[in-house]
Formats: structure tokens, sequence, C-alpha cells
């Protein structure tokens, strides 16, 4: 229980630590992200870590209750654990992959020079 409620605690802070906005630089240069798209990515990124440590919480303590309410049925218990534990880890980790090509096609397109614009020809008098 102590485990639980240690990585219950330990997720708070991380959480917290996440949410705080970083400091904005002196001296930023036209941006070559829209940030509307860096903070779509960041936020998916945060909830890809928010989610796979819900998992793994919930992961634990079922592993806990088990390990309460009978000592054999801990090995399998523990196999589901594992199991639920990697699918987690494989899900955020998708989501994240996801999160960073939407940004990369974000910073290409974003770095990208618009075309310049056709200058019409002079009218002839």
């Amino acid at each position: 229980m102590k485990k639980v409620i240690a990585t219950l605690i330990a997720g708070l802070f991380a959480t917290a630590a996440f949410a705080q906005t970083p400091a904005a630089p002196a001296a930023a240069p036209a941006a070559s992200v829209p940030a509307k798209v860096e903070a779509a990515h960041t936020k998916a990124a945060v909830k890809a870590d928010a989610k796979e440590a819900q998992a793994v919480v919930k992961a634990d303590a079922k592993e806990a209750k088990a390990v309460v309410a009978a000592k054999t049925d801990v090995a399998s218990a523990k196999a589901e654990a594992a199991t639920t534990k990697a699918k987690a880890h494989h899900k955020a980790k998708h989501t994240k992959a996801k999160a960073d090509a939407k940004l990369a096609s974000a910073t290409a397109a974003a770095s990208t020079p618009a075309p310049a614009p056709v200058a019409a020809p002079a009218a002839a008098k």
C-alpha cells in the first residue's frame, strides 16, 4: 500500500511539473512553429504520460489487491500487471510518436517559404 501511495504522490508531482508553463525566452525571433501546434504537441505528450502513469498505478493497485486477497494468485496478477504496463507503455509511445509526427509536419509547413507574388504586366497606353 505504501508503494501505491508513493506512486500516486510522485504522479501528482510529475503532473504539477508538466502543468507549469516554461519561461519565455528573452529574444524569441518569429517562431517557426505556430504556438497552437506546439501547445497541442505538449498537451498530447503530457496526456500520454498521464494515461501511462494512471494505467501503471491501476496495475500496481490490482497486483496489491491480489496479494492481499490470496497469495496463490500473485504470480498471475504480476503477469497480468506486467502485460498491462507493457500495453500502457506501448500506447503512450504510439501517442507520443503521433504527436511528434504532427509537430514535425507543422514545423515543415511553417519553414517552407510562401511563393512570391507574380507581378502584373504594365498596361500599355
